[in-house]
This record gives C-alpha cells, sequence and structure tokens, in this order.
C-alpha cells in the first residue's frame, strides 16, 4: 500500500486528549485470526476469541516512541522502535494525524505463539492501533485503521495483505474484495459456527510459505477456486453450514503448504469422522482448524488432533471458539 493511500484513508478528525476522558494509558486486547478460510487466499479471514495478544500504551512527556517491554516471545521480536510492527505502524498513523508532539511507551505482551498461522503480527499491530486511537479520543471509523495495520503486515512477512488484519480490527467475518481501491466487506456469519484450531509445534514461516505457492494456475483450478468462494460467501448469507463446509476446498494453495504440516491429510480425515464440516490451514500454518456445528464436537476434534501429534512427538497448543463479533477491546 503507498504512502499516499495511507494519506486518503488517515482518519482526519481527533479529539483533543481531553476527549479520552483524561486517560493518559490504556492496556488493549486484540484476537488471533483464521485468514484465507481455505479457498479464500488474502480476502476472506474471520476472528476468534482466543488467543491474542494485548498491549499497554501510556503518554510520556518527550516526543517519540519507545517499546519499554515485550512478553512471550521469547526475545524474537526486536525493542527497536524502527523494527516492530507495533511501533512502526502507530508512528505512520501519528504522522498521518499531525500528532508526532506526542510521546508513547508501549509494552507489547504477546499471548499467542509466534509463527503460528493465526495472526500473531496483526494481533500486536491492531492491538497497538486501537490502542492509540482509543489514547487519542479519534472517533473516525475503524477502516482508517486498515492500512497502517497492512503496513505492519507488510513488514512482518514482506506482503500487505489484509485477511488478518482486518478481521482482527472489525471482529466477525471479512471479505477484501479489492485491494486497489482498498475495499472491505464485513460478512453475516451462523451463530452457532464454531472453530476448532490445533497449532502444532513446527515451524512454517510466513515468507517461505508465500514464496511455494504456485505463481501460474490453470483455468480449471481457476473456476473451481472462484465456485468455492462464491459458494462460502453464500453459505455465509444463507446461514448454510452444509454449504459452507462443501465450499471449503483449496486446488490452489493448499496441497502445496499442506507438505509443509505433519500428516495434514491424517488430521483432516479424522477430523471429518468426528463430525467437521471442514477441514483446513489457518494462514500459511502449521495450524490447522474445522468447522464444527457445535461446541463439544469442535473440543472432541482437538483432543484428537492432539493425542495424534503426541504420538508423532509434536507438541501442539488448541483454541475452540465462536467467530468474535467484538474485534479488538479495552482491558483497562
Amino acid at each position: 500500500m503507498e504512502d499516499n493511500k495511507l494519506q486518503e484513508l488517515a482518519p482526519t478528525t481527533l479529539a483533543p486528549l481531553s476527549g479520552n476522558g483524561g486517560r493518559d494509558s490504556i492496556h488493549v486486547f486484540a484476537p488471533a485470526t483464521v485468514a484465507n478460510v481455505v479457498c479464500g487466499f488474502d480476502v476472506l479471514g474471520f476472528a476468534v476469541d482466543e488467543p491474542g495478544d494485548e498491549v499497554i500504551m501510556r503518554l510520556t512527556g518527550k516526543p517519540g516512541i519507545t517499546l519499554s517491554k515485550i512478553t512471550g516471545d521469547d526475545g524474537r521480536l526486536p525493542l527497536d522502535p524502527a523494527k516492530n510492527t507495533v511501533s512502526v505502524s502507530v508512528q505512520h498513523y501519528l504522522q498521518s494525524v499531525g500528532r508526532t508532539d506526542i510521546g508513547l511507551d508501549i509494552e507489547l505482551h504477546k499471548k499467542m505463539p509466534i509463527g503460528s498461522g493465526l495472526g500473531s503480527s496483526s494481533a500486536s499491530t491492531v492491538a497497538g492501533l486501537f490502542a492509540i486511537k482509543t489514547l487519542l479520543g479519534d472517533d473516525a471509523d475503524p477502516i482508517k485503521l486498515l492500512p497502517f495495520a497492512m503496513k505492519g503486515e507488510e513488514m512482518a512477512c514482506g506482503h500487505g495483505h489484509a485477511d488478518n488484519v482486518a478481521p482482527a480490527l472489525f471482529g466477525g467475518f471479512v471479505l477484501i474484495r479489492s485491494y486497489e481501491p482498498l475495499d472491505v466487506v464485513r460478512l453475516p456469519h451462523p451463530k452457532n459456527l464454531w472453530c476448532a484450531i490445533v497449532f502444532p509445534d513446527v515451524d512454517v514461516p510466513t515468507r517461505e510459505a508465500r514464496q511455494i505457492i504456485r505463481k501460474n494456475i490453470q483455468m480449471k483450478d481457476a473456476v473451481t477456486q472462484w465456485g468455492n468462494i462464491a459458494g462460502l460467501v453464500s453459505g455465509l448469507f444463507m446461514q448454510d453450514i452444509d454449504l459452507i463446509g462443501r465450499s471449503m476446498k483449496d486446488v490452489l494453495v493448499e496441497p502445496v503448504r499442506s507438505m509443509l504440516i505433519p500428516d495434514f491429510y491424517k488430521m483432516r480425515e479424522m477430523a471429518m469422522e468426528l463430525g467437521a464440516v471442514s477441514f483446513g490451514i489457518s494462514g500459511s500454518g502449521p495450524s490447522v482448524f474445522a468447522f464444527t456445528k457445535d461446541e463439544a464436537t469442535a473440543r472432541a476434534i482437538t483432543q484428537k488432533l492432539q493425542q495424534h501429534l503426541t504420538g508423532l512427538k509434536i507438541g501442539s497448543n488448541s483454541y475452540v471458539s465462536t467467530i468474535n463479533d467484538a474485534g479488538p477491546k479495552v482491558l483497562g
């Protein structure tokens, strides 16, 4: 996303600092997300209740941004504000609204695994942007924050896609209809749609996972993919979980990325036998997810898949959630 696009979509009206109720610090949570949703590479994503990341932001007397603390990252993330996705995105925002005069101290608390395929960098970035927006009393439409969040994604993985940051920012199920110009649509979804997520403890870097995707595809594969995306969106509008399930098939990306995930097709077979309506890779992986019609089935699937991974001597984490319609929230 070009910088002039950031300016075009930047918030333009800020309340004075007193408009935030005199607050000089804020604690914000932003949720994990499942991107692609099997057939919608770079254009579909949804938010879940857990895991997520937290940012504590404080106003300081000295202009500029400092990162004073990062926890939960095993020392992998930079404290240099010029190299961290949270501070870089916040700096772009402050420049766009003409508030580079203020000082900020940021603490980032990683409550979700890095490199999980669950939008770890997106959750951090969105938490930071939502924190500064709220701290400054900015009542502009949250969509104005999206280009800044995409700048964070560009730094994290080399590509400013929005299928993680958009659902993390808005909550719910999101379609990126267009990137140029940026056009985002929030989609309805069945309220009884549950998501079972399992994160195997294997390394699948996002940059590398993007590089192995085919650059040229056959027309028949493209037609299949278009039909599945249309079917998935139709199923969401029609509240038809069975249509959602049978539309979630990927002939373009999953066949390649699945090779990076141990026993992917075996885990899919197990999940479907237990009652999943669909199964696929979350983002670039290695996390996998299944849609189910109830919580009990979702929990049975995560338990079975974790047992299977343990048998392969692979550790894992699991999460069960409905689709999170709230997005980021203030914790304190």
